[in-house]
């Protein structure tokens, strides 16, 4: 089992949110197995996402996809976001 950690600042939660929730096929399709969104306690724009997956492979594929950077440009990501693999 492996998983993601993806730690980014957004422009606003609410808007990110509903892009985050659109793609869930996406994540699906990519190997996502299991999937957690939390926020800063004393920053709600600055959110950190959990991805599980059978592989730190399949992990490294779904972040390379175009339509999931596409994803985090429509949801208002600011910068690139820290990403970091894990087993």
């Amino acid at each position: 089992m492996a998983m993601s950690l993806v730690l980014h600042r957004v422009a606003d939660y609410e808007a990110w949110r509903k892009v985050y929730d659109s793609f869930g096929h996406l994540q699906k399709e990519g190997g996502v197995t299991e999937e957690s969104v939390h926020r800063m306690a004393d920053d709600s724009n600055n959110v950190l996402v959990i991805h599980h997956f059978n592989s730190v492979d399949a992990a490294r594929a779904f972040f390379a996809r175009d339509d999931i950077r596409e994803a985090l440009q429509r949801g208002g990501v600011q910068g690139e976001p820290r990403i970091e693999f894990f087993e």
